[in-house]
Parts: structure tokens; C-alpha cells; sequence
């Protein structure tokens, strides 16, 4: 979903802001359903729980597809304002005949209730994918702790724990090889596709991911239904709980009923926020949660605009450097925490640390970047319209971008002037001639300008990268700050605690927050039927310095709860030490008037004796 959706924003025209609720939306069902998780536990049968979501998520990948084959064939410029297909209707033109019937139909199009059933059906897909991937992940590792051997369980859980990291990272890499696909590739033949990757109107193959995935879920889910209920447990040596015969005992939590259970919920919750140690790191978990929003939902756009490459490539770029590099730090932040055997304390100082170094590694990337290029009509704002088009009743709606001879971009041929253009052999534009409102020698050629940043890409990514690197070394060791300042009874709910917040605080709210933040630097909304659609063009300088500035609050958040759980624990290191030297001192008193007591008595006792 997060590889395809700047794809589905400008093909169903979305905003930022709607296409971030989109993303957001699989977290509703999700917090939703994860309090009853954590009641249900083993009380079910896991296994067929978790192949029920299996099935539930195919189900839900395919509505997911599904607003393809319900509306029609993707409309662009050039095929809305003309019913012929020879293009001559992005040219300026006096008087055109074939307009006002064209546009008339495919705005009737455009209101049938299939086109206006699609972002609802998107949501109500998103909806139910989250809540089908509810029980896989703490059922299934719940029963294989159950039943793995003690030396066995961790290996498993780590191979679980590892795809579950790279999963992102091939849905990143399979998304970008989807979308070099024309959306409508499968309702026309090859040689009367337009349009090519690098043009703004291009639209991939979002869908076709989905059925992908879908089939994929509908293989993995159906051995699960086969899976018993209980297992006998492995071989294990040094386990008695393993040996044939063996069963495992029901736990005294099955009497507590459904009711109750909500009922103390709150009162547990809040006991668990009370320790100011795990509320803080929380918070800090909370606030870099919500940076991966944004990293995850947005960078692929940004990429796409700032140095001005195709969606796919962007987007390969997010799950094969981004990822594995965060991933990496994970796993060597865990063998730091393993090899050097880090306290609380040092933990919450290495947090600190590395949270420090990627304000450092982040700062930079503000400054790698490129102006908005020169666009007639949209940038630099210009109060006065141009009059050289003004006589070619060029339509509102008009969007097939072409740079002109002197690098002035213009949304159409027909903005730029331009009166006839010349074909290739293969049948595609190579120019627009005699154009009005371009100076020199006054042609223009297909396709966007550009930001002219292309060159920049790498040392974004390379910082991009090493910041995504840094800052994934703090998750194990807070991960082992909560699970070592909480109470041994309290541990599975504080994660569970830890992961809604996750929810409710970032992933649910901050994609929406990003888009909106991204929204108010677009220049120029398109316009279809009368309606608003997505962002035709952006300030890349509002762009870049607010969606990578809204980063950097969000680390700077999270250095703030890193140093204050610093300061908490040496406050309560110090505490502890002045009540252990009290109580040593009392107790050193306590034994040299003992002691004395005791040599008082051997002389009274060896007086008695003489005596």
C-alpha cells in the first residue's frame, strides 16, 4: 500500500490528506481489535485464528484491486478533451467543436457510482486488511513459545522477527517493478499506450500488486486451518515440559471472563503509565513511529518531485537502501546490547547518543535540494496572466506538461501557444512548433522540465540512509528499557500498552498530518469536472523544508524523552545509594554495639570464672 500510494492519488485524484487517512486506515480495525488479542491469548484456536485473518487480508487485498475493473480506462489530457486520438486538441485552437461533447461525457463518466464508490471501497479495504492481520503475529508467536523447545524458540521467533523486517522492504521492491506497468495494460495493446514512465500523467500498475499479494495470502493461509489446537512440545534435553506425555496446563486466566477483563483494563493501563521510566520511552518510541510514518507513507513522492524521477524508482529506492539499512542497525543494535551486556542506564545513554548523532545526519538533508523550476502561470506567481495563449481557449483542465526551447515550463502545448507539432516513426511526439509564448526558437518538448536536482539523489540517499542506520540501533535497547522497568506480571500487557500507543499516537494520525503539511505547498491543484483532483505542482523548497522539518521535531521529541529518562534513572540511581549507605551505616552501628555488648560480657563472664 505505502509503494503505491502516490500512484492512487493522482489516478483517482486524492489530496495528500486523503491519501494519508488511506494509508492510516488499516490501524482503526487494528486498535481496535488488539485489546481482545491480549484477553483471548491461548483461549482460542490459534491457528485457525491466524488463517482466518490470512483470509480475511486476501479478502481485503482484493477489494483493494477491485476500483480498477469497476471504473474505466485511465483519462489524461489528451484523450478528455478530445474523442479522436490524434492529439491535435492539446494544440491552441480558436475554435474547437469536439470539446464541450467530450468533456460532458466523461464527466458523466466521472459521476457514475463506480468512479464515486472508489475511495470509500479503498477505505473499506483498508479496514478489513487490518483487522485480518490482527492475530497473526501475537498468536503466532504466543504458540510457538508454547510449543518450540526452549532452545529452539528463540531461533524461530528471530526467522519470524527477520521477515517480518524484510517484508516492507520486498513490498517496496515488488510495488516499484509493478508500477513500471501502465495502469490500463491489460484493456490496451502495448503500441497505443502515450504515455511513458517519466511523463507527470503517468499512472502504473498499482492493482496488480494487490492480486498478487492476494493469491499469496490465499496459499499461505489455508495450512493453517489444518494446524492443531495444542502440540506436543520438542525434544528437548534439558526441558522436562517436552517429553511425550507431556501436557500443557491450562492457566488460571480462562476463568478471568471477557467482562472483567475490560474492566480492569484501564486500571492496569494506568498503572503501567504511572512508571515514568516506560511512559518516557514510550514516548520517545512514539515520536520515531510517527517519523517512519512519514518516511514510509511519503519519502517515494518526495523523491519523485524533488530530483524529479519516475514513482518506481523512487520507490525502489525506499525499500532497497532505506530498509535494509534500518533493519541492519536493528540487528546490530541488539549485538551491542548482547556483547557489551548495557544496563538500563546505559541504555537510555545510548539512546540519547544515537538519537543525538542522527539530528546531525538529518540537519543536512534540508540543504540538498533544488528550487521549483520555472512554470508560466503557476511559478513565480505573476498577477497577470499570460495573453499570448489567451486567445486559444486552452481547457481548465488541461495538464501534458512541456518544456519549452528557453527551460519555461508550461501545463499544456496549448498554454505555451503552440500551433502544430512533429511525429515520430514510432507514431509518439517528438516536438511542439511554432508555440506563441516561447521565445528564441520557439518549440517545445514533451514532458516536464525538471528540477534540474537529478544530480543530488545520491548524497540524499547516502545521508537519508545512514540517519535510517543510526536510528534503528536505539529500538532493542528500548525495547529492553520497558521490558526491564516494568514488573515481570505487567510484561505482555506493557508491550501490548506500548503498540497501541504506537497506533492511536503515530501511525493512525501522522500520515494525515504529512499530507496535510504537504498540501499547503502545492502551487497548482488540478481540475477535473469542476473538482479539485491532486497536486499538479509543488514549492520544492515549502516541500522539502517542511515534511524533512516536521522529521526533525519528531527526533527532536524523541531526544528530549531519551534525556529525561537519563536524568529519571540517575535521580533513582542516586536515591537508591544514599538509602543503601543509610541503611549500611544503621546496620554497621547496630553490629559494633553488638560487638561490644559481646566483649562486655566474655569480661564479665571470665571475672565470674576468677571469682
Amino acid at each position: 500500500m505505502k509503494s503505491s500510494i502516490t500512484t492512487i492519488e493522482r489516478r483517482y485524484g486524492l489530496s495528500s490528506q486523503k491519501s494519508g487517512l488511506l494509508a492510516a486506515f488499516n490501524e482503526v480495525g487494528n486498535t481496535i481489535l488488539i485489546i481482545f488479542v491480549s484477553f483471548f491469548g491461548s483461549r482460542v484456536h490459534r491457528p485457525r485464528c491466524i488463517g482466518g485473518g490470512a483470509l480475511l487480508a486476501c479478502f481485503a487485498s482484493l477489494l483493494m484491486a477491485l476500483p480498477h475493473f469497476l471504473s474505466g480506462p485511465y483519462e489524461y489530457t489528451a484523450h478528455m478533451s478530445s474523442a479522436s486520438s490524434d492529439n491535435t486538441s492539446d494544440l491552441c485552437q480558436s475554435q474547437s467543436l469536439l470539446t464541450s461533447s467530450s468533456s460532458n461525457q466523461n464527466c458523466s463518466q466521472q459521476k457514475s457510482p463506480a468512479q464515486e464508490g472508489v475511495y470509500p471501497l479503498l477505505l473499506l479495504g483498508q479496514l478489513l486488511l487490518g483487522i485480518g492481520t490482527v492475530p497473526i503475529q501475537p498468536f503466532g508467536i504466543s504458540y510457538i513459545d508454547d510449543f518450540a523447545s526452549k532452545s529452539n524458540s528463540p531461533l524461530y521467533l528471530g526467522i519470524l522477527f527477520a521477515m517480518t523486517s524484510i517484508g516492507p522492504a520486498l513490498g517496496f521492491i515488488s510495488g516499484a517493478m509493478m508500477l513500471r506497468f501502465y495502469v490500463d495494460f491489460d484493456k490496451f495493446p502495448r503500441d497505443e499506450i502515450q504515455l511513458d514512465p517519466k511523463d507527470l500523467r503517468w499512472v502504473g500498475a498499482w492493482w496488480l500488486g494487490f492480486l498478487v499479494a492476494s493469491c499469496l495470502l490465499f496459499l499461505t493461509a489455508l495450512p493453517y486451518l489444518f494446524f492443531p489446537r495444542d502440540m506436543y512440545r520438542e525434544d528437548d534435553a534439558d526441558d522436562p515440559e517436552s517429553r511425550p506425555g507431556a501436557q500443557t496446563k491450562s492457566e488460571p486466566l480462562q476463568e478471568v471472563s471477557l467482562l472483567h477483563f475490560l474492566k480492569s483494563f484501564p486500571r492496569i493501563a494506568l498503572r503501567t503509565l504511572r512508571s515514568p521510566v516506560y511512559l518516557l520511552v514510550v514516548l520517545a518510541q512514539v515520536n520515531l513511529a510517527a517519523m517512519l510514518a512519514g518516511l514510509s507513507t511519503f519519502m517515494a513522492k518526495f523523491i519523485e518531485r524533488q530530483f524529479s524521477q519516475t514513482v518506481s524508482f523512487a520507490t525502489m529506492m525506499i525499500g532497497g537502501v532505506g530498509i535494509p539499512l534500518a533493519v541492519l542497525g536493528t540487528v546490530l543494535g541488539g549485538l551491542l546490547m548482547r556483547r557489551l551486556s548495557i544496563s538500563v542506564s546505559g541504555a537510555s545513554k545510548l539512546c540519547t547518543t544515537v538519537i543525538l548523532l542522527c539530528m546531525f545526519t538529518a540537519t543536512p538533508l534540508h540543504l540538498i535540494g533544488c528550487s521549483t523550476q520555472t512554470v508560466a502561470e503557476v511559478f513565480p506567481p505573476s498577477p497577470d496572466t499570460l495573453s499570448c495563449s489567451s486567445n486559444c481557449r486552452c481547457p481548465q483542465d488541461a495538464f501534458n506538461p512541456v518544456c519549452g526551447s528557453d527551460r519555461v515550463e508550461f501545463r499544456s502545448p496549448c498554454h505555451a501557444g503552440c500551433i502544430t507539432m512533429e511525429m515520430g516513426i514510432n507514431g509518439k511526439i517528438t516536438n511542439y512548433t511554432e508555440c506563441q509564448c516561447i521565445g528564441g526558437l520557439g518549440y517545445a518538448s514533451p514532458g516536464t522540465c525538471g528540477s534540474g536536482c537529478a544530480h543530488l539523489l545520491l548524497p540524499f540517499m547516502v545521508l537519508l540512509g545512514i540517519t535510517c542506520f543510526i536510528a534503528s540501533f536505539s529500538q532493542t535497547p528500548s525495547y529492553m528499557m520497558i521490558l526491564r522497568t516494568v514488573s515481570t506480571e505487567d510484561k505482555s500487557f506493557a508491550v501490548g500498552v506500548q503498540y497501541m500507543l504506537f497506533r492511536v499516537l503515530a501511525f493512525m494520525p501522522c500520515p494525515v498530518l504529512y499530507g496535510t503539511v504537504i498540501d499547503t505547498t502545492c502551487l497548482a491543484w488540478g481540475k477535473k469536472c469542476g473538482k479539485q483532483t491532486s497536486c499538479l505542482y509543488f514549492n520544492l523548497d515549502s516541500f522539502r523544508h517542511r515534511f524533512l522539518g516536521l522529521q526533525v521535531v519528531f527526533l527532536c521529541g524523541a531526544l528530549l524523552c531519551f534525556l529525561l529518562t537519563v536524568v529519571v534513572l540517575r535521580r533513582r540511581a542516586r536515591h537508591q545509594e544514599l538509602e543503601l549507605n543509610g541503611k549500611g551505616g544503621y546496620e554497621l552501628a547496630i553490629e559494633q554495639k553488638t560487638t561490644e555488648e559481646a566483649a562486655l560480657k566474655d569480661d564479665g563472664d571470665r571475672k565470674h570464672i576468677k571469682t
